[in-house]
């Protein structure tokens, strides 16, 4: 008996030091540093794939090993990711972090945790974010997001049949583009381009395109709308003869990856896109061949959009990731974004985007990765060019609205229907005037 006394004692006085020290029969849980914290990462299926495994695999994994926490990354089509974000704000549960694109955040703004001090590690680390970046990611002092990284589309074309048409370079403006698209479309080979609702390569063709002509939203003043002029007019009535006469009309009907698939088939002959589409045919190039049987990689350039009466330009993409106000994972959600915003851990990621994106940071346009193709270097710079929804105002909350209800697309969209020009800008403007309340 005092033996099996004496052994309980010394049990309990092992159970009693090990609880002083750790707290675990007083809580009746494991030691804190024992429990991984998890976090729920939603993010689109990036037209990279090979970023889509690295993050799944090494970096969720690595990110477990060096933080404690477990991850866990959803990745969904682009086009559902607002659909989720409402439907998130509205019961209050949902993914911690979420990948945004374009002025989206603007929309979210009261629905977002302020992440400041995020941005403000990763900004100084690297030398300050680019504007397009900076502006789209905050409001007034308040940073709603963290930016990500920048990017926008080129024109990726098949260079022996712009030759076949008559053109050694890709065309500069929008007269010389007409008859070289007539003979290409005659030739079998349309333009392809998207006027449908989705949420890429409709807006960063087709702003661009209002601007080339003199078009624009609104004033300087952000409130002021006049998209309905004499050149936004003349931009749509262009356009009906470039959609009709050069383009794969069937294009009313195409999602981001609609194009994709036309040009890899050979069924277009350009499109305005990410790199992703020439990623894809250099990854495999015994897959993707031309009609003569060659590598359809070799056959492929990029160019900017062409230039019209108002100059040439471009839609810079921004990506952004959000915090959400809902989050019970603040602390781990913000040391997480700081981490996997890190130039140690980002340039792993980057690396395998292979150029399809660029770095939130100007450090990042001196990455060996734009030495390793030359078909890839016109993307380097795309951040610092072009401007940003909402011109001539702030790429704000009315922008972002206009944009996710594709005033714009729609405005050419109708006239490619049937519509009166002249009548479609009105019911644009109509619009904008709803949403800008002036």
């Amino acid at each position: 008996m005092k033996s099996i006394r004496r052994r309980k004692t010394l049990q309990l006085s092992a159970a009693g030091a090990l609880a002083a020290g750790t707290g675990i029969l007083a809580s009746g849980r494991a030691p804190a540093y024992a429990q991984a914290q998890t976090l729920h990462w939603l993010r689109w299926s990036d037209f990279v794939p090979a970023s889509d495994r690295l993050l799944k695999g090494e970096i969720t994994q690595r990110c477990e090993k060096d933080l404690g926490i477990k991850l866990t990354l959803e990745t969904i089509n682009g086009n559902d990711i607002q659909p989720r974000i409402t439907a998130a704000i509205q019961s209050g549960a949902g993914a911690d972090v979420i990948m945004t694109v374009n002025n989206w955040p603007q929309l979210y703004a009261a629905s977002c945790a302020d992440v400041g001090d995020v941005a403000a590690e990763i900004s100084s680390a690297q030398g300050g974010f680019y504007d397009c970046l900076k502006n789209t990611a905050t409001v007034g002092d308040k940073w709603i997001a963290v930016p990500w990284a920048s990017g926008g589309p080129l024109i990726a074309y098949r260079k022996s049949w712009f030759a076949e048409a008559g053109a050694s370079e890709f065309p500069k403006t929008w007269d010389e583009f007409l008859p070289v698209g007539r003979k290409l479309k005659a030739a079998g080979h349309p333009f392809g381009q998207t006027a449908g609702h989705t949420w890429g390569d409709a807006p960063s063709w087709w702003y661009p395109y209002l601007w080339s002509w003199g078009g624009k939203e609104v004033e300087a003043d952000g409130k002021t709308v006049v998209l309905n002029s004499r050149e936004t007019i003349e931009s749509v009535k262009f356009a009906v003869a470039l959609w009709k006469e050069t383009m794969d009309e069937g294009g009313l009907a195409w999602d981001d990856s609609s194009n994709n698939r036309a040009f890899l088939a050979g069924a277009c002959s350009g499109t305005n896109n990410g790199s992703s589409i020439y990623l894809e045919a250099k990854n495999k190039p015994d897959t993707y061949l031309t009609e003569k049987g060659t590598p359809l990689k070799d056959d492929t350039l990029h160019a900017g959009i062409p230039a019209g009466p108002g100059g040439q330009f471009a839609l810079p993409s921004t990506f952004t990731h959000m915090l959400m106000k809902y989050s019970r994972s603040q602390d781990a959600a913000k040391k997480f974004l700081g981490w996997i915003g890190s130039k140690e851990i980002f340039d792993i990621w980057f690396t395998s985007q292979q150029g399809y994106t660029c770095g939130p940071t100007p450090m990042w346009e001196n990455h060996p990765v734009w030495n390793v193709d030359p078909i890839m270097a016109p993307f380097r710079l795309m951040p610092r060019t072009g401007r940003l929804l909402g011109y001539a105002g702030a790429p704000n909350q009315q922008a972002a609205e206009l944009l996710t209800k594709y005033i714009i697309t729609d405005m050419y969209a109708r006239a490619f229907q049937g519509i009166d020009p002249a009548e479609s800008v009105k019911v644009a403007h109509g619009e904008a005037v709803k949403i800008y309340g002036a």
